[in-house]
This record gives structure tokens, sequence and C-alpha cells, in this order.
């Protein structure tokens, strides 16, 4: 999984998900955004560029592939050309998630910690709701000092819907 600088030309394409609809982003061929309906910080569906005029071509075919093998149970993590438009400091943030192991998750405050800025966690958090595509990024897996499941841009029903999913398919359970 790469990331780049983000690209003009963008063009989606539309695929329901167990969460809901899903709209997959691209940009140079690299995929550039993953929003759920109703998600927090989603950009105007202008922004999204025009309907994709073949969904089976790269990227979507096998984002959406790799996708479809996550919520099967038959993928722990992605390996895609990703086009991110952030901050370097969200960017660091957005790598720091790609970090978290599938079916655990960290605190705001510990993965500020392990960006070298402990006392950094709201910024975390405001980066982590940033996030550009969600479940590829994993931003789901950071949760409340505490360990309670706190604000999801896609809402927390979907955030403890991938908890569950992944804890299910790594055997274990959700608290």
């Amino acid at each position: 999984m790469t990331s780049a600088a983000p690209a003009g030309h963008r063009s989606h394409a539309v695929e329901d998900s167990p969460v809901g609809p899903l709209t997959l982003v691209a940009a140079a061929g690299a995929v550039a955004g993953l929003y759920m309906d109703e998600q927090r910080h989603r950009p105007p569906r202008e922004l999204f560029g025009d309907r994709a005029d073949d969904p089976a071509g790269e990227p979507f075919a096998e984002a959406f592939r790799q996708l479809r093998e996550y919520f099967a149970g038959q993928r722990t993590g992605f390996d895609l050309r990703l086009s991110l438009d952030g901050t370097a400091f969200q960017q660091r943030v957005w790598a720091a998630l790609r970090a978290i192991p599938y079916g655990q998750t960290v605190s705001y405050g510990q993965l500020a910690d392990r960006l070298g800025q402990p006392t950094a966690s709201r910024a975390v958090g405001l980066a982590n709701g940033k996030n550009p595509v969600s479940i590829i990024v994993p931003c789901h897996r950071v949760v409340g000092a505490d360990g309670s499941l706190t604000g999801y841009g896609g809402g927390i029903e979907r955030k403890r819907y991938l908890l569950d999913h992944e804890l299910r398919v790594s055997g274990q359970t959700l608290a």
C-alpha cells in the first residue's frame, strides 16, 4: 500500500457492503477516497468526479475485490495504491493507523504516543476523523482511553460492526 500525491481528475464507483453503500473515489489509478453514506467529513459529491465509465477497471475492480474479501473474513489488510490528500500531520496519523493490527484497537492517546507526540491525542482524533479512506486505512480501530467506542465518521453502529467483524474473524469477542 503506497501513498502518492493527490491527482486532479477523479472518478467514482459505488458498491453495496454490509455497512451500506461504499463510494470509492479514484485519482490517477489510485484510491483517493472511500466513503460511507451519511459519513461525517464526506466531501461534496461533485468532488468525487464523474461516475466511472468502467467500474471493472482499475483501481475499482481490485479495491472492491479486496473490500469484499475483507467483509467475507478472508482479508485482514489491504494492498492498494493510495493517493491521500492531507497535511503532513494527517499523513503521519494515517500511516500510523495502517500499523494497527487487524482485530486490535488503540486509544487516541496511545496513537499520539506512537507518533512521538503524547500531548496530541485531540489532534490525532481530528486527523483520524478526516481519514479519506475509511476501512482501508482502519480509523475504526481507534477507541477512547477507557476502551469506549467514541467518535466515528461513519457512525458508532458501523464502528461497532467493523470491530466486531474483525474480532469475530480473528476468534475474539467484543467486550
